[in-house]
């Protein structure tokens, strides 16, 4: 029977040793960065909601309101915190750069090979109009046609949810969205289509309750082959 090289034997569980060190030192400089970060946009956040806060109480006063009256006390700081929330994406780290996107995906990009179309639709949407600072809302279809690469489901939910809650426009939003799937896993072709009521269209102006604005943007295939593009508007229909 071989014996075991004492100096050989003492040398590799020094290696394993000094890997688990560095693999341990590596994950608690992690937690210790996301803690500083989450302690850091808290106290953003404490002091956006006052502002706005403040704001909001200046906005009642200048209509005539008083703020200090039971129903109206706690308004500003109500309404703070739902704008806060209605415009969250611009707090999400997806400025469109590969690293924040995939921070933002969470992992949820597979190696599959399967190369025939995915689509997720009537995703619901809920955004602000950039114009007149109201709600626009609908529904999102997105489709891709994979290219050996596919994304969780729900991050594509994901996508809508931060490029939809901020300031808006439709059209502008459609091709975030599409650009967006594009960067993260690099698909032959991607489709995206809104459908939404805009309430600067149903409370003011034109009083058009029924209106709908339906926005696509088709990059890749669904762009330059009309069979493709055909099949997923079929598909969502």
């Amino acid at each position: 029977m071989e014996t075991e090289n004492p100096v050989k034997s003492l040398a590799t569980r020094s290696m394993l040793e000094s890997f688990d060190m560095k693999e341990q030192t590596t994950e608690y400089q992690k937690e210790k960065k996301d803690t500083n970060q989450k302690q850091l946009n808290g106290v953003v956040e404490t002091s956006l909601q006052e502002q706005l806060s403040s704001s909001y109480r200046d906005i009642l006063e200048g209509l005539g309101e008083d703020p200090t009256r039971a129903g109206l006390l706690k308004t500003p700081q109500r309404a703070a915190k739902a704008l806060m929330f209605f415009t969250k994406g611009y707090r999400e780290n997806m400025s469109g750069s590969k690293l924040d996107l995939l921070e933002i995906l969470n992992d949820a990009i597979f190696d599959e090979d399967h190369d025939e179309m995915v689509i997720v639709k009537d995703i619901e949407m809920f955004s602000m109009c950039e114009h007149h600072m109201v709600p626009f809302m609908g529904k999102v279809s997105i489709g891709y046609l994979p290219n050996k690469r596919v994304l969780g489901l729900s991050k594509l939910a994901r996508i809508v949810e931060v490029f939809s809650r901020r300031l808006q426009v439709q059209e502008r939003l459609t091709k975030q969205i599409a650009v967006a799937l594009t960067e993260a896993i690099q698909p032959a072709g991607v489709g995206v289509v809104i459908e939404a009521t805009h309430m600067c269209m149903v409370m003011r102006g034109v009083q058009k309750i029924n209106s709908k604005t339906v926005t696509s943007t088709m990059l890749g295939v669904f762009r330059e082959d009309p069979k493709t593009r055909e099949e997923f508007l079929s598909l969502i229909r």
